[in-house]
């Protein structure tokens, strides 16, 4: 059984999220983990205006979140009706992040998956605060959702790489297992440099190959440019229905999340962005 974590602020684009995940496991028994976190009451607004010294207010905010979180369940039972799937729910008086920590680790979680936009609702801005937070310290897969997204399954699977990574059954198990699902074709994306593969890079390529070796794929050898106007490009041509890329200590993903958030707006996905952590590949 896989065990999925979603993380929800009851918003559309949360609800978006879910819908995504149901379809997209459809045929397998999983386990649903819905989570919503509250922020402790110093941090919000509504202590500003009560005396710090009044009791309880810690338990309305638990009460309501235990309650929205049940209606979610309800209200996603009754419109999914699949049998394969079970739904838990966990109210957290607890920081995000730290409350996504504890159950990928206590439950065993195979895959994150969230939605994207942030609390601005830009457009433009594709990857929300709490989504960069995610992919920086997630040790699993995270898949994010653009709230825009005209839902279709993954029949193609955008995967670029430079071939520096070693790759693993390990790092890649979620996407060979989508691809097998929902028949994908993988379309592995490299950006020339002007130069010819290096030794390392020959051995990874190889690596990769035998890896994929159940799974129907393509490699595409793009000349010299951006890694971002390459996916965009290649975005247009191929039309895929999720991108995936590895973030390793040293990949073009590590430096992009280093940068202000402002600094990303050029970087947005009209398709599921799926995020592998490099603690997968030691």
């Amino acid at each position: 059984m896989k065990n999925i974590l979603i993380p929800t602020d009851f918003s559309d684009n949360a609800y978006k999220a879910i819908s995504y995940a149901l379809r997209l496991f459809k045929d397998e028994n999983c386990a649903f983990h819905l989570l919503h976190t509250y922020t402790p009451a110093v941090y919000q607004s509504e202590y500003l205006l009560h005396s710090p010294g009044q009791l309880g207010l810690g338990d309305i905010y638990r009460t309501d979140s235990e309650k929205k979180l049940e209606d979610l369940k309800q209200k996603v039972i009754s419109e999914s009706s699949n049998p394969k799937h079970l739904f838990r729910t966990y109210s957290a008086f607890s920081i995000l992040m730290e409350a996504i920590d504890e159950l990928v680790d206590s439950k065993q979680i195979d895959i994150l998956i969230m939605g994207t936009q942030g609390a601005t609702g830009a457009k433009e801005i594709f990857l929300g605060s709490n989504m960069v937070h995610a992919i920086k310290r997630a040790r699993c897969p995270i898949l994010a959702i653009p709230f825009d997204f005209d839902v279709q399954m993954p029949t193609k699977i955008l995967f670029p790489t430079d071939y520096e990574i070693k790759y693993n059954f390990e790092l890649i198990e979620q996407v060979l297992f989508i691809a097998k699902k929902h028949k994908s074709i993988l379309d592995i994306m490299h950006v020339r440099s002007g130069y010819e593969l290096n030794e390392e890079q020959k051995k990874n390529k190889i690596n990769l190959k035998l890896l994929l070796s159940e799974t129907k794929h393509k490699f595409h050898e793009l000349p010299d440019q951006g890694i971002m106007e390459a996916i965009n490009n290649i975005q247009s041509l191929l039309h895929p229905q999720m991108l995936v890329m590895v973030k390793n200590k040293h990949s073009f993903l590590e430096n992009l999340f280093l940068k202000p958030v402002i600094n990303q707006i050029g970087f947005h996905s009209s398709v599921p962005f799926m995020v592998l952590p490099y603690n997968l590949l030691e």
